[in-house]
């Protein structure tokens, strides 16, 4: 029988396994989690024949290095990086055969943030909650890859997708992120709403998974008092005391105490997976749909 698995050579500075993610537990407490670029991850299943919700490897910065126990098809995309197998050079956004045995590794981003690494098959760790992501806030999900671990591995689709390489966006130069006000913006000076959405921001070395940290002039607020925590959605865009905005992304908290003062649009949170610290960052506002 084949022995359907990868072994981790190299995890990488943080490597988690993502999926579609485990949307509609807010009310436990559960974040949506799930791949940060949900369209390169999207991407990467169908150049190697897998289905949407299959789930990939998302890196973080400098790779990781695996050993696929029988011959697999693979697929790396998100942030451009170099691809290796055996140390032979190989395309990176587009499926590449590997041998059982042979030695997948996935370098430094070149540009960008998070690569991701979709395998036939798929990786087959055992879902919670309906979904086989890492979620790095709740601890749902399997953990951040180690050295040594190994992972199962689905059985791939007899009929292979007719994608052989895609075009993929540049990680961004400049992250425009479109925003709804709302629905504590009048918990904050006008001047500080006119400030949050004409001034410059750039991305914080702090950003995670949990949420995009932002430096740059800090928004005052009109009312004072302590808010009690209420629900938080994906692309909240939450104020902390130190005044400097905070985009929530998949492992956000569902609950949180301090003012949002508005919320991005979710189209535009993949770019933001991608935008490396320094990247400018602009709030745009748009009308209520």
């Amino acid at each position: 029988m084949t022995d359907r698995a990868l072994s981790v050579v190299r995890a990488g500075a943080l490597t988690t396994v993502q999926d579609l993610g485990r949307p509609g537990h807010a009310h436990l407490g559960v974040p949506r989690s799930g791949a940060l670029d949900g369209p390169a991850a999207a991407l990467v299943n169908r150049l190697v024949g897998n289905a949407p919700e299959a789930a990939v490897l998302e890196t973080t910065l400098n790779g990781c290095t695996v050993r696929p126990r029988s011959a697999v098809t693979v697929a790396v995309g998100g942030a451009p990086c170099p691809v290796t197998v055996d140390g032979r050079p190989v395309a990176w956004g587009a499926a590449v055969r590997v041998p059982a045995g042979a030695l997948l590794d996935v370098g430094a981003a070149i540009s960008g943030v998070r690569s991701y690494v979709a395998v036939s098959g798929g990786i087959a760790v055992e879902p919670v909650l309906g979904s086989r992501s890492t979620d790095l806030l709740s601890g749902l999900g399997p953990p951040p890859l180690t050295d040594g671990a190994v992972l199962p591995l689905g059985q791939p689709a007899e009929l292979h997708a007719r994608v052989d390489v895609a075009p993929q966006p540049a990680p961004p130069a400049e992250l425009v992120l479109r925003v709804t006000p709302g629905p504590r913006d009048d918990w904050f000076t006008p001047a500080a709403v006119h400030v949050f959405t004409s001034r410059l921001y750039s991305v914080s070395p702090a950003s995670n998974r949990i949420g995009l940290r932002t430096e740059g002039p800090a928004l005052e607020r009109a009312v004072t008092s302590e808010l009690p925590s209420e629900g938080v959605v994906l692309g909240a865009v939450q104020v902390p005391p130190d005044g400097r905005p905070v985009v929530f992304l998949a492992d956000h908290p569902t609950t949180g105490g301090y003012p949002v003062i508005a919320v991005v649009r979710a189209a535009d949170l993949p770019a933001a997976a991608q935008a490396v610290p320094g990247t400018p960052v602009r709030f745009v506002a748009v009308r209520r749909r």
